[in-house]
């Protein structure tokens, strides 16, 4: 079984809200504008792409955006630059076959040459003990909680550090160039909500 993980595409943004919206209740509701503006705002915007299927899609965030989100903003409050996983869904059919770990594995390597922390947020109300382990056992640990507004659902705030930034930044952010080389897979894609390109975060 081929699995391609890539930027999503314009006309996939239909099938992606479809499939967030069938999630189950620890993912939460958009509607069509709100997946437009994930399009047009998010640094990392992702597909898993399995026999011409879209089995799932991760969405993250970096620091500086105007997201309303109050997990995102909590990080905002408390670290100088990180990346921001705002969600992970996996179609049902393709559950348990590891794209969890795959999208995990390709958002840490998109985010450790960008930022020193990737960031994400865990439901605790109820509590959802397949997600703890899985970030416990990617190496998040908890660095805070708060209610949701809106919600009145506990969640659990989770970080992860990113030790091969600062090889990076000393290397090349803080370089004679300033820059990643520039390879395919160190691109950045094109946010359409952003007339420049997003920098790294260098310099700390």
């Amino acid at each position: 079984m081929a699995i391609a993980i890539r930027d999503v595409r314009e006309h996939e943004l239909d099938s992606v809200l479809a499939l967030n919206n069938a999630a189950g209740p620890t993912i939460l509701i958009l509607d069509s504008n709100r997946i437009r503006w994930f399009f047009d705002n998010a640094d990392y915007f992702r597909v898993a792409e399995v026999e011409g299927h879209i089995a799932g899609f991760l969405m993250a965030m970096r620091e500086g955006s105007d997201y309303d989100s109050p997990n995102y903003r909590w990080f905002c409050e408390r670290y100088a630059a990180f990346a921001y996983i705002d969600r992970i869904v996996i179609a049902k059919p393709y559950r348990g076959l590891g794209l969890g770990r795959i999208f995990y594995a390709d958002a840490t390597s998109f985010s450790e040459v960008r930022v020193p922390v990737l960031s994400c947020e865990v439901f605790l109300e109820p509590r959802d003990d397949v997600s703890v382990l899985f970030h416990g056992t990617y190496g998040f640990n908890e660095v805070g909680q708060q209610i949701m507004p809106g919600l009145g659902k506990r969640v659990s705030l989770l970080a992860k550090d990113l030790p091969s930034f600062d090889f990076v930044r000393s290397t090349y952010l803080d370089g004679p160039t300033g820059q990643l080389p520039n390879q395919p897979w160190l691109a950045q894609r094109k946010r359409q909500g952003s007339a420049a390109p997003r920098r790294a975060a260098g310099g700390l």
